[in-house]
């Protein structure tokens, strides 16, 4: 009797666990999706590379002043930022009135700049709705003199020129409606009106305004934005929705440890893309909502290498733009999206469903990949045209042929060895941002370890700025600078730097670093299983450091890895690391 009601209570437990499991994965349309399904599903993403990001809502109408003075960094936080009370800010809706919003002009030039996607805010942090909602009166219809949805002609003129549609959610932060909200004390409130219940806010607002806008746009993307506070039963009651837009992708910021489909990277590139899917979102001047005094606008040539850069690792770029009160797209974002489209009429082929590249990034551009059967193209985008008339990279495939892509009929001559494969050029670069040649191999790519860094006639190894690999995480915007020939704007702890190289001799080195740095800070260097933790003191301008001593046991390809060390580390420039023989 005893073994029989242990068995049955055995398979009670088994039972629930199942059910627990089936449940779970019930809430989630692709909890239990094949790879082949999902690789449907994501195939539009994937072979698109280019979108826009729209930031626009009320914020629009203080554009980054409040009482004369300017507020925060961003455009669409000044709400939070200028700690204005809900009251005042209410009141600026009522200057919002759009009139020369065009959004078939809009999506007329996100496809003329040769975007496959536009994503907007239906609803950012401010809880203000671009669309009429049901559940709030705090949105365009209700509480503007506009008067009028604002999706509703975009979905239309989306779907009319051939655009997906994605629309951004603020799940999370409502400071109007009693969502999560964030203030200057971190604590989450500046006006005692948004004293809240955060779960009656999501079971109220924000689950049905999801509804709302699944069901009236039926968008291709939903953004959720951001996952603070979102715990797994609150992002459990988003999750159903998904079934109302089939085959809907959604990013990894709903919260609840979901990562959806696509990793979101903001504001940087990570050095050696991501894992996955996934998309870098950044602005064209230094704000996502609209800010009147912001003139700081990237050039053409950094946009168009951004766009490339990313696609040479795998991912997709949304590039925003953050239009007026009046809704205009301010004139410098139009001026270089169209510049962006001439450079695309003429080298869309090197961006449009490719691949991440099969080397590591070369100094003279970015490459990327596309594979039919059993043969691969690759495009090298060459930002830096050599002055030596020699391009090489370290893929050993024997070439079928070889050229540029403006001028398909001028054939390349290339040379192929153990090493790689080197290419002849003659005359100037047929594009001053980009030049574009077509390289097409028998085979997938067989990369060499010739591009790896090799010890000099001393056996010093000299590890170059421009040839690191910089890994950002959100938040983090660390670049090389050519201007200055240096690693800049390492600032955030999480974001580490690497090298791969070779040794040709085992035995004892010695590291030396040039960095700059106006406090003192601290840095942990790894190669292999080895660490050398240092502090760096306060110079004035570069200084060569000596680190330490590592032993390198073997000959062959190492990577060395320098990371931040934790509340201990200050901003750095750094110019490159040196590993001499002792």
């Amino acid at each position: 009797m005893k073994s029989i009601l242990l068995n049955c209570l055995f398979l009670i437990i088994t039972m629930s666990a199942v059910q627990a499991q089936t449940d779970a994965s019930s809430l989630d349309p692709y909890a239990n999706e094949t790879e082949a399904e999902r690789d449907t599903r994501m195939e539009w993403f994937r072979a698109a590379k280019f979108g826009m990001f729209i930031h626009w809502g009320v914020y629009a109408v203080p554009a980054g002043i409040y009482k004369g003075e300017k507020v925060g960094k961003y455009g669409e936080w000044i709400m939070s930022d200028g700690s204005i009370p809900m009251a005042e800010y209410q009141r600026f809706a009522k200057k919002f009135n759009p009139i020369k919003y065009d959004p078939e002009a809009w999506v007329k030039l996100a496809k003329e700049a040769g975007m496959k996607y536009i994503v907007i805010t239906s609803k950012h942090h401010d809880g203000f709705a671009l669309f009429d909602s049901k559940v709030s009166k705090w949105d365009i219809v209700d509480a503007s003199p506009y008067g009028k949805d604002l999706i509703a002609p975009l979905a239309e003129a989306c779907k009319k020129h051939g655009i997906k549609l994605g629309l951004y959610y603020s799940q999370a932060q409502d400071w109007n409606q009693g969502g999560s909200a964030r203030g200057k004390d971190k604590k989450g409130k500046w006006d005692p009106a948004q004293e809240h219940d955060m779960d009656d806010y999501i079971k109220n607002i924000a689950v049905p305004q999801v509804k709302e806008i699944l069901t009236q746009y039926q968008p291709a993307i939903l953004w959720w934005d951001t996952p603070r506070g979102m715990n797994k039963e609150r992002a459990e009651q988003f999750l159903p929705l998904l079934k109302l837009a089939p085959g809907i992708i959604h990013n990894n910021r709903l919260g609840g440890d979901y990562k959806g489909d696509i990793s979101t990277p903001e504001q940087f590139i990570p050095g050696t893309g991501l894992s996955g899917d996934w998309e870098s979102c950044m602005t064209m001047n230094n704000t996502w909502g609209y800010k009147s005094y912001d003139h700081n606008w990237k050039s053409t040539e950094t946009l168009i290498q951004n766009l490339v850069d990313i696609a040479s690792k795998g991912g997709n770029f949304l590039l925003n733009v953050g239009p007026t009160a009046e809704g205009l797209i301010p004139e410098p974002s139009v001026e270089r999206l169209k510049n962006m489209g001439e450079w695309m009429k003429k080298n869309s082929e090197s961006i449009y469903g490719t691949s991440a590249s099969p080397c590591r990034t070369p100094a003279w551009g970015r490459i990327t990949t596309r594979t039919k059967g059993e043969n691969t193209t690759l495009y090298l985008n060459v930002f830096d045209w050599p002055k030596s008339g020699n391009l090489f990279l370290p893929v050993t495939n024997k070439v079928q042929s070889c050229y540029l892509l403006v001028d398909k009929a001028n054939k390349l001559k290339t040379k192929t060895d153990e090493q790689g494969t080197t290419i002849s050029l003659a005359g100037e670069a047929p594009d001053s941002i980009s030049s574009v040649i077509v390289l097409k191999l028998k085979g997938k790519p067989i990369v060499s370890d010739a591009d790896n860094i090799k010890p000099d006639d001393e056996g010093n190894i000299l590890l170059p700025a421009q040839k690191s690999i910089i890994n950002n995480v959100i938040g983090s915007h660390v670049i090389y600078n050519k201007e200055t020939d240096c690693i800049e704007q390492w600032s955030n702890e999480k974001a580490t730097v690497d090298w791969d190289f070779s040794v040709d001799k085992a035995g004892t080195y010695t590291i030396s670093m040039h960095i700059a740095s106006e406090e003192e800070s601290a840095l942990e260097l790894m190669i292999g299983d080895q660490k050398i933790e240092f502090k760096i003191a306060t110079t004035e301008g570069f200084k060569t450091f000596n680190v330490g001593e590592i032993e390198l046991d073997k000959t062959g390809n190492y990577s060395i890895h320098l990371k931040p060390k934790h509340k201990e580390w200050k901003a750095v420039m750094l110019k490159g690391v040196t590993i001499s023989p002792k």
